[in-house]
């Protein structure tokens, strides 16, 4: 199921340097490879060191595992990059993990903490951390991960849901606070994309294709390099005048609000 496209260059990031989190699977890895076929020098960040280190030698890249709830991590990580790269253009948020998809009653306050965690604090993190470096330079981008779980009720995914919300809102308050100093921050908020978090909710019986096709307007799963290239966009000087936007990447599923999709043609 999970999408394995090649790397793309939409934009030409040649010089430029990017973070990005989560990125030894998924969208995460897919943004890596399409910013360095792009030209961009990468950084690349998981808890998953081996992966992340294959990751890198694909893209001759820089490896800096560590978790991104750590201030400690997140700080060296940062220093890092200024010290291999003189500083940091863009940031992208991409570290997440799935909740446990529970009725209310029945989750663990831990596992809830975890998701939070890791989306939320750890976006901040690094946001507060690199968005000091773009701040020297006079500009930048940040590029939060929101989901459509932090736009519609999604029962059963508090933490997910809650951390997402909050991302939005957080993307909000930093492109009101950071315009002035040149730094863009927006986010992106995907829908069901064909990445291994989605396969492994699907393989425990957690969400089915059906009911997702059934909702979602153009009827099938994005790919990682869609939400990559609209990445891109929100990096690019295409949207430079583009801050405290959240852009669902969905395929209509947040706008779709009938009880069923029409017949192909029928409303023709």
């Amino acid at each position: 199921m999970v999408n394995k496209s090649n790397a793309t260059a939409t934009f030409d990031f040649t010089g430029k340097t990017v973070v990005i989190t989560g990125a030894a699977s998924g969208i995460g890895m897919q943004c890596a490879r399409d910013f360095a076929a792009a030209g961009a020098n990468v950084a690349v960040n998981d808890i998953n060191q081996v992966a992340l280190n294959d990751l890198a030698a694909e893209i001759a890249g820089l490896s800096l595992a560590g978790d991104v709830t750590s201030e400690a991590a997140v700080q060296d990580l940062t220093n890092t990059v200024v010290e291999t790269w003189g500083g940091v253009d863009f940031l992208i948020n991409a570290a997440g993990i799935a909740d446990e998809m529970k009725p209310t009653f029945e989750q663990d306050i831990s596992a809830w903490q975890r998701v939070l965690d890791v989306s939320l604090r750890g976006s901040y993190l690094m946001a507060r951390e690199c968005g000091q470096v773009m701040a020297k330079s006079g500009s930048g981008s940040v590029v939060n991960f929101s989901s459509i779980a932090g736009i519609i009720g999604l029962p059963g995914r508090n933490a997910y849901s809650a951390a997402k919300a909050g991302l939005a809102i957080m993307t909000r308050g930093l492109a009101s606070e950071w315009g002035g100093l040149g730094i863009r921050v927006n986010a992106i908020a995907p829908g069901y994309i064909d990445t291994p978090m989605v396969e492994g909710l699907m393989s425990r019986g957690k969400i089915g294709t059906e009911p997702i096709f059934k909702r979602t307007p153009l009827g099938r799963f994005g790919r990682p390099a869609e939400i990559s290239a609209a990445v891109q966009f929100l990096c690019s000087d295409s949207a430079s005048f583009i801050t405290g936007v959240t852009l669902p990447v969905d395929g209509g599923y947040s706008s779709f609000g009938g009880n069923a999709l029409p017949e192909a043609g029928s409303l023709a």
